[in-house]
């Protein structure tokens, strides 16, 4: 009678098994034969002498050796321990994940950049590292303010999904923190290019992220890392293996002086602490040969200070609040602070019944932003003090079906449907102009305070279905064709079937080409193409110079790109990756207020291409890689939520191609690691020639360099009975250099914001 999946969980399977050698024994006999002979008399006869006859030459026998004594026989090997449970588990749990990784969700025809656990530990900060600053060690990804995104995929905005052993995550509210933990990763897989048709919706690139192998041996670590703005930052993490579950847990909190970038150049920010608590928990359970239950959970729970820049000349005086006549702010006393929470949880079970290999997969995630003003001192410096909510409660489910038809054809299809509940609010205190009604007050005086609530929910459904073949058409040429279809339902309602084609040759060992076409269809962040209801703002110091408002549409594209990998030996790769996109309803996001949450709108065409190099050398203990990326982004008239700019700048894209406040001319990346004794030497820089900035985003900030250093070292106790410990140093922005990110100029940007300065880290960790 089989064992329920719940009692697998309770109880350790202990399977062992011994094999048995015997011994043989030669025994070797030899004998040897004797000669004799006899004699007579002859009868005495003289005669003539004959010659005499040549003796017969004397035969021998060789005697063969004594035998030597028979050896005693050798005692037979040990068996070899048999596998324990927790090893028999994760050889089965490895086989699932190929399976799904290869047959189910492979990535035939896609540019990819792998990450490994070692490459994470060789960094300076290590597993410290944030999620965003380990992603631009890739190329093609951009730096850019927490505000902005905090990371550009080939000068795309946002459109990036993640995966965590082939789960999708779905999107949320967009905010400053991150929802995921380095910690967990044992390879980060960053896939651009033109996908298969399995991936749609978040298409500039798709973070595939598989948890770290050895998670599960029954032990972990503690450590506590910080440093330079009163950083600290404890963290933990445990997994291990009971039954047939195996379950991994993580969690980080983290706190510091520099929350956001500063928004001037000096060395420690004023009003910018930040709290953080991360939590990250996987289990899978097998409940019999061919059948994987996993579960995915997270938390992350963010609070900010909003950093002020001092000296900040006043835009409004002389109004009246809360009786009192306001006639001045000091800019470095403001208080504005932003809160965050998200939480998300998966369900999939992955099947396997004969050459059928499927997973469907439960997800649902919750988030909220909430951005609360300085009353006073917005109202002084802005006119308004917005009070800001976005919420959003997701549901849906995902199925991905591959079938083995015969060794050249694998039939895959699937389905993706999820339901999003959104609540926006903004509740806004603005100063009247005196030039008519406002906040529903009959012709008010200027400098009056008043207050308008602008908020709408929706519910919004997104349905997703494809179907693919791919063809192995040669041991070196596989071909994947695909077609996909995309409903949304949300503040607009659009549909597109969405062809697909992914070529992979290799010709000779070493060597991989790829080429591919995709079209694209990619839904606006539901809760950032909220409308919003600008007559409210009308007679107010908020009201905009463009009342039109029309509303945020789903960019569709058309996506080439071809590239090629080399292997140059047995320690260095090289690749170089070209691609070209054409936009209808580019998507963009930004910054049109005081408050820290960004705003849809769409361009009317944008063109995006681009070339990238990569190069990794391994050779034993030294490791190094180096990436260059060019690429330009430019678009043309607005045409949705026009309100968000001036006249003038919507004149002058109507009739040219302007770049896009995220883009990029010149990216790189690069590092190095050496492990000498023990000690681990790493080094890594990143180099942006700058994002734009200036009137419709016609010039950029001067081009920066950050240079990161560390040096860390394992130490073994003498005491058997303690694990090794591990203790670092790290230098971020070690040659000081004061850049900008953005200078508060520009499309959609509202505020100057710097990158670090220098700062100097320890930390200590210990295994468990």
């Amino acid at each position: 009678m089989p064992v329920s999946g719940a009692r697998r969980i309770s109880r350790l399977v202990r399977i062992g098994r011994g094999l048995l050698a015997t011994s043989s024994a030669l025994a070797l006999l030899c004998a040897g034969d004797l000669a004799s002979a006899q004699t007579t008399l002859p009868e005495v006869v003289v005669q003539q002498p004959k010659p005499a006859a040549k003796p017969a030459p004397r035969r021998t026998t060789a005697r063969r050796p004594a035998a030597a004594p028979a050896a005693p026989a050798a005692p037979a090997a040990p068996a070899p321990a048999p596998p324990d449970a927790a090893t028999v588990l994760a050889e089965k749990n490895t086989t699932f994940d190929r399976a799904r990784d290869d047959v189910i969700l492979p990535k035939v025809g896609t540019n990819t950049y792998d990450i490994g656990r070692e490459a994470i530990e060789a960094l300076p900060q290590g597993s410290n590292t944030p999620v965003d600053k380990l992603l631009l060690q890739a190329p093609g990804v951009t730096q850019d303010s927490a505000a902005s995104g905090q990371i550009h995929v080939r000068n795309e905005h946002g459109n990036v999904q993640y995966r965590i052993n082939g789960i999708l995550l779905p999107d949320g509210v967009s905010g400053f923190g991150q929802v995921l933990e380095t910690g967990l990763i044992g390879n980060l897989e960053l896939i651009t290019g033109a996908m298969p048709a399995q991936y749609g919706l978040r298409t500039a690139g798709l973070v595939d992220i598989t948890t770290k192998s050895g998670a599960f041996d029954n032990g972990g670590s503690v450590g506590v890392y910080g440093g330079s703005r009163q950083t600290i930052t404890p963290k933990f993490e445990y997994g291990g293996t009971v039954g047939q579950t195996q379950y991994f847990v993580t969690g980080r909190y983290f706190a510091s002086n520099e929350g956001i970038e500063n928004p001037t150049p000096s060395l420690n920010p004023l009003h910018d602490y930040t709290w953080q608590g991360k939590f990250f928990g996987y289990a899978s359970t097998l409940l019999d040969e061919n059948t994987r239950l996993s579960f995915i959970t997270g938390t992350s729970l963010s609070k900010f200070q909003i950093p002020n820049n001092p000296g900040q000349p006043p835009g409004f005086t002389g109004f009246t609040f809360n009786g009192s006549i306001v006639n001045g702010f000091d800019s470095a006393l403001l208080n504005e602070r932003q809160y965050e929470r998200n939480y998300y949880n998966v369900a999939a079970l992955q099947k396997k019944i004969d050459n059928i290999d499927l997973q469907v997969a439960y997800f649902s995630r919750y988030t909220t932003v909430h951005f609360t003003p300085d009353p006073v001192g917005d109202l002084v410096f802005n006119g308004i003090a917005s009070d800001v909510y976005r919420g959003s409660l997701l549901n849906g489910i995902q199925e991905d079906t591959a079938v083995r038809l015969n060794d050249a054809h694998t039939l895959r299809a699937g389905i993706f449907v999820s339901g999003e509940q959104t609540r926006v609010e903004n509740q806004s205190l603005l100063l009247t102009t005196g030039t008519g009604d406002a906040c529903g007050i009959s012709s008010p005086p200027s400098n009056v305070v008043c207050g308008v609530d602008d908020k709408n929910s929706k519910l919004g459904w997104l349905f997703g279905a494809y179907v693919q073949d791919e063809w192995r058409i040669t041991d070196q040429l596989t071909l994947n064709v695909g077609l996909r279809f995309d409903q949304m339902f949300q503040f607009v309602d659009a549909n597109q079937f969405s062809p697909r084609v992914g070529l992979v040759y290799k010709p000779f060992a070493g060597t991989t080409f790829h080429a591919g076409y995709a079209r694209y269809f990619t839904p606006p962040v539901q809760a950032i193409a909220a409308p919003t209801n600008v007559a409210l703002f009308a007679n107010t110091a908020a009201a905009p110079e463009v009342t039109e408002n029309s509303p945020v549409l789903p960019e569709r594209s058309h996506y080439f790109d071809t590239g090629i990998d080399q292997e140059l030996g047995r320690h260095l790769k090289v690749g170089i990756d070209g691609y070209w996109k054409y936009a209808t309803d580019l998507l963009d996001d930004g910054q049109f207020g005081q408050a820290y949450v960004l705003d849809g709108f769409n361009y009317a065409k944008g063109i995006n291409y681009g070339i990238e190099l990569k190069a990794k050398y391994e050779n034993g203990k030294f490791r190094a890689y180096g990436n260059l990326a060019w690429a330009r982004q430019m678009a043309t008239q607005i045409v949705s939520n026009q309100f968000l700019f001036g006249q003038d700048e919507l004149d002058f894209i109507a009739h040219h191609y302007i770049p896009t406040d995220h883009a990029q001319r010149w990216t790189a990346s690069a590092g190095a690691s050496y492990l000498w004794q023990g000690t681990r030497f790493s080094a890594d820089m990143i180099y942006g020639s700058g994002l734009r900035a200036g009137f419709v985003n016609s010039s950029h900030v001067p081009p920066y360099t950050q240079v990161n250093a560390g040096v860390s070292h394992e130490f073994k106790l003498p005491d058997s009975s303690w694990k090794p410990f591990t203790l670092r140093f790290d230098v971020v922005n070690v040659f000081d250099r004061i850049y900008e990110l953005r200078d508060g100029s520009g499309i959609g940007v509202f505020a100057p914001q710097f990158g670090p300065r220098r700062g100097y880290f320890v930390g200590l960790s210990q295994k468990l």
